[in-house]
């Protein structure tokens, strides 16, 4: 009994200093406005509505990319908002995307999506399957559907390569550069040499958050950003905290959406964090083989949401699994709005929702 209690206030010690609790608005103040679900058995010409990992949004539209490697897809959809809040959503258009030409190394596991007004064309992310020595990859995606460009990636990013990524662990959010330029990609979770998964107690895991030159493709700078550690006592075995999505607010300032989740919660495992980051004074970490070791500076980061904090005002109370971010169109009253959307998963793990949340943000710096 005495060494259960000794365990347990070393946990809550430990989990005090991994997780990230209080919420800090001086830069950057977001709240909650509004959640819209769509059903779960909502089909769209031939295609089951779900895995929906990534959102963005231009000029009236939506797009939403689908996490099905098999048949991998974009969405357009219909938002219509009234008095700030949802009146609806509406799936209009599906593109399917051509494999071909893709090669036996790659796969299309699509987790995050950016319109670009330049070009007409998509920018997509996929995580790859690792274990199955599948790369993951950044592509530049026309409006047909066709693969246009593949980046080019450092070899401690392939499957194959010495550093190897963690499977379902790699290429998970991507934002446009302040400066247009370029896009930031960002892992998931740590490398394997690089650093490990988060847990209950502190660690160092850290990801790193890459920027690629939109025309060239190839890598430009990159810079390290500390996961939080899992805010929760798993009941059963697995539990994970991972990054999910970026957005670039100003140059080197990013919004960086953390999702965790913990087995044995049922539909309430999951934890969803939104951070201010600055990497303006981190090292550039891009010709690094392996951060384990390494000197450097990594980006600072302030907590700003915690969906947490609005779970009573959610269908059910349930945080779903919250994968895609982007800025939306200005609310009424001027201030600026962001689309959360979460991946069910296709219902494959647990009972889960295609959840929609609209936020309000802020930036006190610019006011």
């Amino acid at each position: 009994m005495k060494k259960t209690l000794i365990l347990c206030l070393a946990i809550l010690i430990f989990n005090s200093c991994a997780v990230s609790r209080k919420v800090k608005n001086d830069e950057v103040k977001i709240s909650f406005i509004d959640e819209y679900v769509l059903p779960a058995d909502l089909d769209f010409r031939g295609t089951r509505i779900g895995g929906l990992s990534g959102i963005d949004y231009d000029n009236g539209n939506y797009y939403l990319v689908c996490d099905d490697a098999g048949n991998p897809r974009i969405y357009t959809a219909e938002i219509e908002l009234n008095n700030g809040k949802f009146e609806k959503i509406e799936i209009t258009d599906v593109l399917q995307i051509n494999k071909e030409g893709l090669g036996k190394h790659n796969v299309l596991d699509l987790e995050a999506i950016r319109y670009d007004d330049e070009s007409g064309d998509f920018f997509l992310t996929s995580e790859g399957k690792i274990n199955d020595t599948k790369n993951p990859g950044i592509y530049q995606v026309s409006s047909e559907g066709e693969i246009k460009k593949t980046f080019s990636l450092p070899d401690y990013f392939k499957a194959e390569g010495i550093q190897k990524p963690r499977d379902n662990g790699v290429f998970e959010g991507i934002a446009e550069s302040h400066d247009g330029n370029g896009y930031w990609v960002a892992t998931e979770l740590p490398l394997t040499e690089d650093g490990p998964k988060p847990k209950l107690y502190p660690t160092r895991s850290h990801i790193r958050i890459t920027k690629f030159d939109k025309k060239t493709g190839e890598p430009v700078r990159q810079f390290a950003y500390k996961l939080d550690g899992i805010s929760k006592l798993p009941i059963n075995y697995f539990a994970i905290n991972g990054l999910t999505e970026i957005l670039e607010y100003e140059e080197n300032k990013l919004l960086i959406l953390e999702r965790g989740y913990v087995a044995g919660y049922g539909s309430h495992g999951n934890t969803v964090k939104i951070f201010a980051v600055d990497a303006s004074e981190a090292t550039n970490t891009l010709e690094l083989a392996q951060l384990k070791g390494s000197d450097y500076i990594k980006a600072s980061k302030k907590l700003v949401f915690d969906l947490k904090d609005v779970r009573n005002s959610l269908t059910d109370e349930i945080i779903d699994n919250l994968e895609g971010m982007c800025f939306g169109p200005k609310l009424e009253n001027g201030n600026r709005s962001i689309l959360l959307v979460a991946d069910n998963n296709f219902n494959s793990f647990s009972e889960q929702i295609n959840q929609f949340i609209l936020l309000k943000i802020v930036f006190n710096s610019k006011n």
